[in-house]
């Protein structure tokens, strides 16, 4: 391959887009196929939105920012957001009637997995489903939910215990990419956060990516699963959430009364072809 053909890549490799034209230009389109993309944040940041969003999204054709696809979305913990799921598919069926059919959920193959080693074999599984071709789509989205909650407790902080756990995140990878690059999928993964005591430059006294910290509701946080975990993704989106008070008129009533208004950002941290972007956005129905 010529050098002129691998500056192309970045620009000819398929994109799933959100649905946001704001936050698919800070992603340079949207969710690149043929990588991982890790989106990470504080519970209630809107992460597992935004995959639901991505399963549905995933039906419609190329040519309206889908892959014409259908999606596997694996659950590491609590029980899956099928009303949610349910609820987005019927306004997006009503929103695209003849691209995406009445019942979107019938194309969105969910599984719950509840420790790594699991994982590592519905994987294996998952390889041989995608093989065989007997979805009504192409199976063309993978999305793990969280990659955290799989490391929570089975690992003690001895070195024999971090270097099998570093292990395990490089099996992990090495096999979500394979099936990323064979089948040409997009997979999303999503991470978690815990707050954060030390140096006060980079994440663990390590800038990662484009930003000098993380912050959200009011504190420093750092990523779960720590500088070995980085390596093992393409691109990272930090999900910000800030409480901000207000102070709202209601009719009739002597005072005005204090609400809590939620912000939410957006932040590219790295990407291997973009720089960095943010956005806010809001969470609706």
């Amino acid at each position: 391959m010529t050098p002129q053909n691998l500056m192309l890549l970045p620009l000819s490799t398929p994109k799933l887009s959100i649905g946001c034209p704001i936050l698919d230009h800070c992603l340079g389109g949207g969710i690149a196929c043929n990588s991982i993309t890790e989106l990470v944040g504080e519970s209630g940041s809107g992460k597992t939105q935004l995959c639901l969003q991505l399963t549905v999204r995933a039906q419609l054709p190329p040519s309206h920012g889908g892959l014409g696809g259908s999606s596997v979305y694996i659950f590491t913990e609590f029980s899956f957001p099928f009303r949610r799921l349910q609820q987005l598919g019927n306004l997006y069926h009503a929103s695209y009637p003849n691209l995406i059919r009445l019942e979107p959920l019938e194309d969105i193959y969910v599984h719950g997995v509840h420790d790594a080693q699991e994982l590592i074999h519905v994987l294996g599984d998952i390889e041989a489903f995608i093989a065989i071709d007997h979805t009504r789509l192409p199976v063309k989205l993978i999305v793990i939910d969280s990659i955290a909650a799989l490391f929570r407790s089975q690992y003690q902080t001895t070195p024999a215990d971090l270097k099998r756990r570093s292990e395990m995140f490089f099996n992990i990878s090495g096999t979500l990419k394979g099936l990323a690059n064979k089948y040409g999928l997009a997979v999303v993964v999503t991470n978690q956060v815990v707050d954060f005591i030390g140096p006060h430059h980079g994440v663990n006294g390590v800038r990662l990516g484009n930003l000098e910290s993380l912050d959200t509701s009011g504190r420093r946080v750092s990523l779960a699963l720590g500088l070995a975990w980085a390596h093992c993704i393409n691109s990272r989106v930090f999900f910000a959430r800030h409480e901000q008070s207000i102070e709202v008129d209601i009719r009739n009533a002597p005072s005005t009364s204090i609400c809590s208004q939620t912000h939410r950002t957006f932040h590219l941290v790295f990407a291997p072809h973009l720089a960095y972007a943010s956005a806010e956005f809001v969470i609706k129905k």
